[in-house]
């Protein structure tokens, strides 16, 4: 979703310029004393007057001076249910998925997976592998080879250099493997997902190797 902007924010009897922040989940105020974070489900009353986006939260009013425009921008996007995970994915009924490793062990996965996979390789349009070590990794790719899709989601726990295999691991070898990352999504509060698409020639070399 993605929108920035200066503002005056008029929280209870306190106003002050901001930096305003609308991501897909939440409106994030930042100013010299008002710092907050509202979630976008919990926002009620929302609506424009004049140049201001208005909403109650948590029995507290606020107002963000944007100007007309912007506060009508904001007020529509706002507004808007954030998308399933299975839309992020690219994934449901006549978008089916090749799944690999433990999909059901994550119960949002699992949910966004429910009526959009597919036992054949070659009906998918996308393969989405829960990965959680280099062995699991190489052999999701390794499947992935054979397969007509390009896409593949690589599903594996959030943590850095906490986890067994972390993004620059996969990165790396997936890159390798003439594969390129152009979108991540969050999956849950343990898992995130990066969205890699596998160039023509490398694979074309697998088709005919």
């Amino acid at each position: 979703m993605g929108r920035e902007a200066a503002a005056v924010c008029t929280l209870g009897t306190a106003s002050e310029p901001v930096k305003a922040l609308l991501e897909s989940r939440e409106l994030i105020v930042r100013g010299p004393t008002i710092k907050r974070r509202f979630e976008l489900a919990a926002l009620r009353h929302l609506h424009v007057a004049g140049d201001s986006l208005l909403f109650d939260v948590g029995g507290e009013a606020v107002s963000l001076a944007l100007g007309a425009t912007e506060a009508a921008k904001w007020l529509e996007r706002a507004g808007k249910p954030p998308p399933t995970l299975a839309a992020k994915l690219g994934i449901g009924p006549d978008k089916p998925a090749a799944v690999f490793g433990p999909v059901d062990d994550d119960p949002e996965l699992a949910s966004a997976l429910a009526g959009a996979r597919t036992d054949s390789a070659q009906n998918a349009v996308v393969m989405v592998a829960a990965v959680f070590s280099p062995a699991e990794l190489a052999h999701a790719l390794d499947v992935h080879a054979g397969m007509p899709c390009r896409v593949i989601w690589i599903v594996h726990a959030k943590g850095g250099a906490s986890v067994a295999l972390g993004d620059s691991a996969i990165r790396a070898t997936l890159r390798a493997r003439g594969y390129r990352d152009n979108k991540t999504s969050a999956v849950s509060a343990r898992l995130t997902a990066t969205r890699y698409v596998k160039s023509e020639g490398h694979r074309a070399a697998a088709v005919t190797g």
